[in-house]
């Protein structure tokens, strides 16, 4: 009986120890986010994009997080319809294990992004900028919004083209999935 019990609870942990960092799709899907599939599970570029100060930055500045990189545009419509859900997530979920990167990509003068942030009252989301779209090319970004998503090691866990309520349920269950110990 006790060797049973011991088989049984070893069983439970190794599953789900197996099932740490990994995405639920069917659910994503049945709670809001059709849209969401799996990624390559390749690395991701390391070209660099820039801060808004014009410093250099790439993904592996973040190695170890899980990332949420939403590739956007001030004349995108619905790359403006997402944002305060992004905002809204970030706030929420965003610290040490998780991060939600807002890559302006294209012509997006500095004064433009400014204006629509304060203008949806968006404070917790980083303007970052891959002007020449470099970055965004090298990530496969064909159309706005896209939303890659990064494991902690650096490598693409799902992607999203279209826009999304990055802030529902089915979201935060995601990213609660792929921050997992």
């Amino acid at each position: 009986m006790l060797r049973s019990l011991l088989l049984y609870t070893a069983l439970v942990i190794g599953a789900n120890t197996a099932a740490a960092g990994q995405i639920d799709f069917d659910a994503a899907h049945a709670g809001g986010l059709p849209q969401l599939t799996e990624g390559n599970g390749e690395p991701a570029s390391d070209l660099p994009f820039l801060d808004r100060d014009g410093n250099e930055q790439r993904l592996a500045d973040y190695r170890g997080q899980v990332l949420l990189v939403n590739f956007w545009a001030t004349w995108c419509a619905p790359c403006r319809e997402e944002m305060p859900s992004l905002d809204r997530l970030q706030a929420e979920m965003g610290g040490e294990d998780f991060q939600v990167l807002t890559i302006a990509t294209g012509r997006n003068p500095l004064p433009s992004i400014d204006k629509f942030l304060a203008e949806q009252e968006i404070e917790n989301l980083p303007v970052l900028l891959d002007a020449r779209q470099q970055f965004a090319r090298s990530m496969g970004v064909m159309g706005l919004p896209v939303t890659v998503l990064i494991d902690r090691e650096g490598n693409e866990a799902a992607r999203l083209i279209g826009d999304a309520d990055w802030f529902g349920d089915a979201a935060r269950q995601v990213i609660s999935d792929l921050t997992a110990p």
